[in-house]
């Protein structure tokens, strides 16, 4: 490993810090398009000394501060990214409850401790993908199915007194309409994704961004719209959750963050839906609260593994990935360089937790000196006009679509978790061939 520079190796790791900070909490600014920019600056950096493996840096360490930060704007915005879809719905279920700063608490202890369990599971993950990558990558077709078949077999739909045995049948039915119904959205979307076409050039944008702040954020919006929603007082001060769910869903989240990480075309969003298959239903006491530790683990674990992914099978996982293997080949990297890696992880991993905690204490007192009506008319419309710069046209028609089926789950008293047939129908077709 070449020789670090001291000064520049801390600047590295405030500018990356400072752009997580900037990409997570922005809606519609992903980690992708600032390692796409810096990629990019590269010959340009290098005249001014700055070094490829400073600019890894600022990638690398921009991933993992948005991991923490993004949880603010999907809470209390309505304004969600694939990685943080599902975890919209507990988290603004517990702001509309006067908890938002615990739900941010939550968010923010799920991604540490992620971090502390990511070193555990690092040698076992690496144990298991070095030697049975191509058994696991051959079965994801049945995996998948196996993953939507319980997402609806456990499907009960409201409680309402006086409903006879075969009513959760029905919801059943209401589950696999919305998944099929947002499946056939999601194949056309990446059929044509092509036709994404941002209104600025250098913005790099999934057909995800238009299709999730649809399902999940938009139709959310609208419903909270149409219900005149009112903020209520936030509570201050943090969260109880028995020792067990803790463990649980950090832990889960954990895994699943790390083995999707190895896994090509499958995305976090993926993995915070395998954590939620082992979190009980959402009526359940203290779901909420675990399935919020469960997916910020999810997200942030993953940004951790996809750089040993990059390192162990040479496969980039993300557009990140793809950076900064653009900018210093793998092949090159030494036991030293991923030590270095994850003792930076580490660090700034403690400033990010600090930051999301100072920003839960704040933001909440925001928030309440609005109207939420209002701010939930604004915030819509900031999601289109959003839509429309990153994704173009036919984004936006994307949007509109995906807004309408996401709204379709709270009407039949269902879970919107079963929007996620937008990513599984299309994934299942791909995996078994078709």
């Amino acid at each position: 490993m070449q020789d670090i520079s001291f000064f520049l190796l801390i600047s590295s790791i405030f500018a990356g810090y400072l752009l997580g900070v900037i990409s997570g909490l922005t809606p519609g600014i992903h980690t992708n398009n600032f390692a796409l920019l810096l990629t990019a600056s590269t010959p340009l950096l290098q005249r001014f000394g700055i070094e490829p493996i400073y600019i890894v840096l600022i990638i690398l360490t921009n991933s993992i501060t948005h991991t923490f930060l993004d949880i603010i704007p999907s809470v209390f915005l309505g304004a969600p990214e694939a990685d943080t879809a599902l975890v919209l719905l507990p988290g603004h279920r517990l702001m509309l409850d006067g908890r938002g700063e615990e739900a941010i608490r939550l968010s923010a202890f799920g991604s540490a401790a992620s971090i502390i369990l990511s070193l555990v599971f690092l040698f076992p993950l690496f144990f298991l993908f070095k030697h049975f990558y191509t058994q696991i990558y051959n079965q994801m077709g049945i995996i998948l199915i196996w993953i939507v078949f319980v997402m609806i077999l456990t499907e009960r739909g409201e409680r309402i007194e006086g409903q006879g045995s075969l009513a959760a049948w029905k919801y059943r039915t209401y589950a696999s309409a919305i998944f099929i119904l947002s499946g056939i959205l999601g194949i056309l979307a990446f059929e044509r994704e092509v036709l994404i076409d941002p209104l600025i050039g250098f913005l790099d944008t999934s057909v995800l961004f238009p299709l999730f702040s649809g399902l999940f954020g938009a139709s959310m919006l609208i419903i909270s719209i149409l219900t005149h929603t009112a903020i209520p007082p936030q509570k201050k001060g943090g969260f109880k959750l028995p020792a067990w769910q803790i463990i649980r869903g950090t832990t889960s989240g954990t895994l699943a963050g790390g083995i999707v990480a190895f896994l090509p075309g499958i995305s976090s969003a993926i993995a915070t839906l395998l954590a939620r298959l082992t979190i009980r239903d959402d009526t359940g006491r203290g779901s909420n609260e675990e399935f919020i530790l469960s997916l910020s683990g999810v997200n942030t674990a993953n940004a951790l593994f996809a750089i040993i992914a990059l390192y162990t099978i040479n496969r980039p996982r993300s557009g990140a990935m793809v950076a900064i293997e653009g900018a210093i080949d793998p092949a090159l990297w030494t036991p030293d360089t991923i030590n270095l890696f994850l003792l930076i992880i580490l660090l700034v991993s403690l400033l990010s937790y600090v930051t999301t905690i100072q920003l839960g204490r704040l933001v909440p007192a925001l928030i309440q000196q609005v109207n939420y009506t209002h701010l939930s008319l604004m915030i819509l419309l900031l999601l289109s006009v959003l839509v429309l710069i990153f994704s173009g046209i036919f984004g936006l028609i994307l949007f509109i679509t995906a807004t309408v089926i996401g709204m379709i789950p709270a009407f039949a008293g269902v879970r919107r978790i079963h929007s996620m047939g937008v990513l599984l129908l299309p994934l299942i077709l791909y995996f078994n061939g078709f």
